[in-house]
């Protein structure tokens, strides 16, 4: 699959994400990650209820691995990403990653930038088992939080069995990568 420029969604830590510390609950990690798989199949012309409605399928996720790197706070301004890394039949694999969005960080940039990159882990490191990498390129202002990897199978919405996604699906994201 040839490398894809991640979609980007904005998202905010309200308190209802946070445990008793004020730290985002890493379980919360897989809702924002849902959120932007589900809004950058919608801008792809893709919307999941319209698409159980005309197909009779949907799909579900299947297979998660997360890493997490950092702690997103109360508050936080956070970017979630979402890049198809590889498409099957029946299944995708997604790159995902939450990353924070800080103003500070940008700004101590300017006099430790060497010290700031390579402090923390390197961010696009995603890669399902034999499959392809994905990289997101480090930016100014942008501190990697989680990442990881959904794999998303297609299924009857009525029986729940697996079957071969729509070719007109399988087209939109071949158009996009």
């Amino acid at each position: 699959m040839a490398e894809a420029t991640p979609f980007q969604w904005p998202l905010r830590v309200y308190w209802e994400d946070t445990d008793a510390g004020g730290i985002v609950f890493y379980a919360n990690y897989l809702k924002f990650f849902e959120r932007s798989r589900t809004e950058w199949l919608r801008s792809l012309g893709i919307e999941q209820h319209s698409l159980r409605e005309s197909t009779g399928g949907m799909f579900v996720v299947t297979e998660t691995s997360i890493r997490y790197h950092r702690p997103a706070r109360l508050d936080d301004e956070l970017i979630v990403t979402a890049a198809l890394i590889e498409k099957g039949r029946a299944s995708l694999i997604i790159g995902q990653q939450a990353l924070l969005k800080s103003e500070r960080t940008e700004l101590s940039l300017e006099n430790s930038c060497k010290n700031q990159l390579s402090d923390g882990p390197p961010l696009g490191k995603l890669a399902p088992s034999g499959g392809s990498v994905l990289r997101v390129a480090k930016s100014v202002g942008a501190t990697l939080l989680c990442e990881g990897t959904i794999r998303i199978g297609w299924v009857d919405a009525a029986s729940l069995k697996p079957a071969r996604i729509p070719a007109n699906i399988l087209d939109r994201l071949e158009a996009k990568t």
